[in-house]
């Protein structure tokens, strides 16, 4: 069952002519506004320049995301709440794409010998055996193309919807062999000994972590 609202809105934009054409002009309007709210709250890191552009790039792609799912909206919230969502997100993709511009993507590992560093000298002796463990394993157990993802996304941080957009793949597909590369390289720590409880005191990537085939 659809609130009025929401059953408006599916009907308007589900329709022909001048009344969708109308439909998808004001949804537009809404996805801006709500994109220059994502933005507005990280205007430090948008700088008044360019701040109109991106918001508009944002609802630009939301709008075309929310068109190719109206059959996915089942009602669970109002239909501007669900369309919302959209373009907060693609706000947020904006933004990182924005930060990388003319960054070259880090397919190598420096990152390893900062994380020693980081860990300060309180780190156990088990810490250190897992980064050492850890390191040795990604690069003897996994693909070429596994490591270059796992150090990407997980060890350099690197946003994966700009990684996708570099690589020319999808975010599934990079989550994808990201979660294969993760269970390859606990296989490995648990073989030499290491398991989940010292896994987990180890690297943890924030995009998640994960042997050659």
């Amino acid at each position: 069952m659809l609130d009025l609202d929401s059953r408006a809105w599916l009907s308007r934009l589900c329709a022909s002519g001048v009344d969708r054409d109308r439909a998808i002009a004001e949804l537009h309007q809404l996805l801006l506004g709500a994109a220059r709210f994502a933005l507005s709250r990280r205007a430090s890191q948008v700088g008044r320049e360019g701040f109109d552009d991106l918001a508009t790039q944002a609802a630009d792609d939301a709008l075309v995301a929310v068109l190719d799912r109206l059959d996915d909206y089942r009602g669970e919230s109002r239909f501007t709440t669900w369309a919302w969502k959209f373009a907060f997100y693609e706000a947020c993709v904006a933004l990182r794409r924005r930060r990388w511009l003319g960054r070259e993507v880090p397919f190598e590992d420096e990152r390893w010998e900062a994380l020693g560093h980081e860990a300060g000298p309180e780190v156990s002796v088990e810490q250190t055996e897992v980064l050492v463990a850890l390191r040795r394993a990604a690069d003897e157990v996994l693909t070429q193309h596994q490591r270059a993802v796992f150090v990407a996304l997980a060890l350099n941080e690197v946003p994966v919807d700009v990684m996708a957009e570099r690589l020319g793949t999808t975010r599934g597909a990079l989550y994808k062999t990201l979660h294969d590369a993760r269970e390859r390289l606990r296989t490995e720590l648990a073989d030499a000994g290491l398991g989940p409880s010292a896994w987990q005191k180890g690297l943890r990537p924030r995009s998640g972590r994960g042997r050659r085939r």
